[in-house]
């Protein structure tokens, strides 16, 4: 007898196997097929976004009735902007360059024998994922532009937004030449099906896990396939001695306030005391008005107001809310220091008006993405230009910070002889 976690599992399988056919076919697809198969999709998203948004009303309500936080139920929500957003983005990504099929380095051995090095498509992507669903697009489009063949595993929370969007995008490949088996979504909330696709070594060749600590963990530890880490956003802005107030301020309220849910905003405020001491009447004039909990230091709580004593895990929350950590420093080492040992590798930013040590801010501090007077928000794919982003890589190997198309493709070593032997 046949047990249904059994057949779960073989619909993964099977979702697999489809796409690694379809990666066959989107391989060899000329830029222009892909490029034009895009701006279908994106026509579609458009035209079809009120069954996309009726899907969404049905997951925020489980979310209100499961008691979701404020912030993960903006992750949540799709309004018909946000949806219009991420159709654009696969526009955008349509006009970027096509990475595949460029010639990296090339030479001729003295024998004759030509060497290319040519970028190619990774082949199938595993994408694990929680509660955004802007992700199924963003994803879907920059494997499809980079020739890959993508198996979505959306977070249970999102799962008929997710579904939707899927089956919108699959109806539009199906009027262009990218196989719609090009884009599998796996629909189960069965934690069991996951396990699979981690574990799936000749058909999945790489796992993209997205969203918290937790999920991203459960990746790294059971998968068998080989994982492209990204990281939570512990991010830091540290307030030099010489930062200009106006400046820091702006920035730390667009780094904490524009969008607190996500993982590019500003978490930890490191402040200099002289700068603190000096500005702090401005500094906690911006904090009232933007409604910012703080959780300092001592000397945080002497210069600011209602400010609540910051313990350890402080130091080391992704608040993805209006709560800020203060921790006031006295040395710009002082600063790198509580990053290296409290940051995620994700972004950090330093605001000061003293050249030297921005630049020796930028050259200690180990993290993804580094700013010099600019908010931590720009890490984010499309914001630089990628058109959107797979993810924020925060390893080391193989790509890092925002993932867009140059990172979703692998090399092969393409040699050309006439009778060559050793």
């Amino acid at each position: 007898m046949t047990t249904a976690s059994a057949v779960k599992t073989n619909n993964v399988e099977e979702q697999a196997k489809k796409a690694r056919k379809s990666a066959k076919t989107l391989s060899i697809l000329t830029t222009e097929e892909k490029n034009e198969a895009l701006h279908t999709v994106a026509d579609a998203l458009e035209t079809g976004y009120e069954s996309i948004l009726a899907a969404n009303m049905a997951d925020l309500k489980n979310g209100k009735e499961n008691g979701f936080e404020e912030a993960y139920m903006d992750r949540l929500s799709l309004t018909k902007e946000r949806v219009f957003e991420f159709a654009a983005g696969l526009r955008q990504v349509a006009e970027l360059p096509d990475p595949v099929g460029d010639v990296m380095s090339g030479w001729t051995l003295d024998n004759g024998l030509k060497v290319e090095e040519v970028r190619v498509p990774l082949g199938v992507i595993g994408m694990i994922y929680e509660a955004r669903p802007n992700v199924t697009a963003d994803a879907a489009g920059l494997a499809l532009k980079s020739g890959n063949a993508i198996v979505l595993k959306g977070g249970s929370s999102a799962l008929n937004s997710n579904q939707a969007i899927v089956e919108i995008i699959q109806g539009a490949l199906e009027k262009s030449k990218i196989p719609k088996e090009a884009v599998q979504f796996i629909a189960t909330a069965d934690r069991e099906a996951a396990m699979q696709l981690f574990t799936m070594k000749e058909h999945i060749d790489v796992l993209i896990p997205r969203g918290g600590a937790s999920l991203i963990k459960a990746v790294v530890e059971n998968a068998t396939v080989p994982v492209l880490e990204t990281g939570v956003g512990n991010c830091h802005i540290y307030v030099d001695k010489e930062a200009n107030p106006e400046k820091a301020i702006n920035i730390l309220v667009n780094a904490k306030t524009d969008r607190p849910a996500v993982c590019n905003a500003t978490e930890t405020l490191i402040v200099h005391e002289a700068w603190l001491n000096q500005h702090k009447d401005l500094l906690a004039e911006a904090l009232k008005k933007h409604v910012i909990t703080v959780h300092g230091d001592e000397a945080a709580a002497k210069a600011l107001p209602n400010v609540v004593p910051a313990g350890e895990s402080d130091w080391a929350n992704e608040y993805l809310s209006l709560d800020l950590a203060v921790k006031t420093v006295d040395s710009l080492e002082e600063a790198i220091d509580h990053i290296d040992r409290y940051g995620t590798k994700h972004s950090e930013a330093i605001i000061t008006e003293n050249g030297e040590a921005a630049k020796r801010f930028m050259q200690l501090t180990d993290a993804a993405a580094l700013y010099h007077n600019a908010s931590t928000r720009f890490t984010d794919g499309g914001a630089l230009g990628f058109g959107a982003e797979i993810g924020i890589s925060t390893q080391k190997l193989h790509a890092r910070g925002p993932m867009g198309l140059p990172a979703l493709t692998t090399r092969k070593y393409l040699m050309s002889g006439n009778g060559q032997i050793r």
